[in-house]
């Protein structure tokens, strides 16, 4: 499952962009939207979301990763 950005949250700096490996986040910054690109592809890593200042990113892991 893709990261979720709470967008009440975000302080639109992208820093989510900057730490995602796989390049699947990307940071409008004319508008300050943050977008998913590749939500199949997300590894599940937390870089996103330990690196976010605002903590506006949770990771909701699937069942089959949860048994691991």
């Amino acid at each position: 499952m893709p990261p979720k950005i709470d967008l009440e949250l975000c302080q639109k700096c992208g820093t989510c962009e900057d730490s995602c490996p796989l390049d699947g986040i990307y940071f409008h910054p004319e508008d300050g939207r943050v977008e998913i690109r590749y939500p199949d592809e997300c590894w599940n890593c937390g870089s996103c979301r330990q690196d976010c200042p605002a903590s506006a990113i949770t990771i909701i892991f699937p069942p089959i990763m949860a048994n691991i």
